[in-house]
């Protein structure tokens, strides 16, 4: 009877694991198209940098603004249909796509963006707290980090799909074959390339939908009270004592290096293709699959290691120190040299790409365990707190609506090169999360820390 009974908990599991890894799959598809999207839509909507990284702000500060309202939601609905109510406004936004791309109003391809992210808002708010509290604690790492590979890898497919469904011939879009076209001519060339999106956007949809009717009628159990609160110590802590979700220093500081964790992340995915298109490369729409890809590299680095080997929060410490250390070779590598290019990933038979896009793509290294990390350690210890701290968590995901714009600024002005030293500060303060900040269990603890 007891063999039954852990055989049938083991295959729950399983089942409940594959779905939510199917669905950090559509949040890595959808997301990480924006990184070719961006410079698409610079050249269909006539763009400067700044205004292009406008997609980032819609999309991101979607959940700045819809986090709460949805874990209300999500709290009158559960995880299962908070998940089938996101697929469906990710649908919705996915078809906002079909009369902006006939009207190439710049403002209607937001709108959509902003609804693909309120449904990924809910998602989010389902599923990561899902994963982290589905089994023991001390391997949330683990389980997150197998569903980044499902979301990165999607990261890696998608930039590709997009390149090849819509950047086809995309060199007589230049700026200077457009400006030897008559204003007619112009709108004409600039209407069928934004045309492009209807029917892609279309099939998400329709993809979208069903998976929604896949995950209503699927196995996917419900999360109970006692798996929320978890272990008994942190529940005491939880239940009996703290009142308010403001009492909690390890989510708030949490929250805070989460916010400038995304930011760096969203910039390592979505700038390098107006960065390298910026240095002459050809197939600049395909780069977010190289930051992508290094970035998977990085998930299976830590799923291997953590926490046999390593330690979770000293993983963190590494992932930070690493980060700086290549956002300073993005600013002072050479810009057109291939070297360092070709010795890490000629083998592969990938395109080589100057040395500093390198390093923008080398990000993704250095980012991909901040996520998988940060979330179990703010979480820790929330116990019926955990919805509305995970909800405080992915209102952090603004961070992509914040920093990538500012690099768009920065470039704009001065050097897309050296604008990257706004990366800097940013990996600073997830060190000092990853080094202190975790440890914290109240506010006078923390104002010591800070004195």
């Amino acid at each position: 009877m007891q063999s039954e009974k852990n055989e049938s908990t083991r295959k729950s599991y399983f089942v409940s694991i594959s779905i939510i890894g199917l669905l950090f799959f559509i949040f890595g598809f959808v997301t990480w198209l924006n990184g070719s999207l961006i410079p698409f839509l610079q050249i269909a909507c006539g763009l400067n940098r700044a205004e292009a990284f406008l997609v980032s702000l819609a999309f991101y500060i979607s959940y700045t603004v819809m986090a709460l309202p949805m874990a209300a939601v999500l709290v009158k609905t559960g995880y299962k249909n908070g998940m089938v109510l996101g697929l469906v406004g990710m649908a919705v936004g996915s078809l906002i796509f079909i009369p902006a791309a006939h009207t190439r109003i710049y403002a209607v391809f937001l709108i959509g963006l902003f609804i693909m992210g309120a449904g990924l808002t809910i998602l989010q708010d389902a599923s990561n707290p899902y994963v982290v509290v589905i089994g023991p604690r001390e391997s949330a790492a683990v389980r997150v980090g197998f569903m980044g590979v499902a979301n990165k890898a999607a990261g890696i497919f998608s930039p590709l799909i997009f390149t090849a469904l819509m950047l086809g011939g995309i060199s007589q879009y230049s700026p200077a074959n457009l400006k030897l076209m008559t204003p007619a001519a112009k709108a004409a060339a600039l209407d069928s390339l934004a045309n492009r999106l209807v029917v892609p956007y279309l099939v998400m949809a329709g993809i979208l939908i069903l998976l929604a009717v896949m995950i209503k009628f699927s196995p996917l159990p419900e999360i109970s009270e006692e798996q929320e609160r978890g272990e008994s110590g942190s529940t005491s802590e939880a239940d009996r004592v703290k009142t308010s979700i403001l009492q909690f220093p390890q989510l708030i500081l949490g929250a805070i290096a989460l916010f400038f964790y995304v930011g760096v992340e969203v910039v390592g995915g979505d700038t390098i293709g107006l960065y390298g298109r910026s240095l002459g490369i050809s197939f600049f729409g395909k780069l977010t699959s190289y930051t992508m890809a290094f970035m998977v590299l990085g998930y299976i680095v830590g799923i291997l290691t953590i926490p046999r080997f390593i330690k979770q929060e000293t993983a963190l410490v590494s992932t930070a120190l690493l980060g700086f250390m290549f956002s300073l070779c993005i600013m002072f590598t050479s810009p057109m040299d291939t070297g360092i290019s070709k010795a890490l990933i000629g083998w592969t038979g990938a395109a080589p790409i100057p040395d500093s896009v390198l390093f923008v793509a080398l990000l993704g290294f250095a980012n991909a365990m901040c996520w998988p990390i940060i979330w179990p350690l703010a979480l820790e210890g929330l116990g019926k707190f955990t919805k509305i701290g995970s909800a405080i968590l992915i209102m952090a995901i603004a961070g992509g609506a914040t920093i990538p714009p500012l690099w768009g600024l920065l470039s704009d002005s001065y050097s897309p090169q050296l604008s990257y030293w706004i990366l800097l500060p940013c990996y600073f303060i997830i060190f000092l999360y990853a080094w202190k900040g975790h440890k914290i269990r109240s506010w006078h603890r923390a104002a010591a820390v800070a004195g």
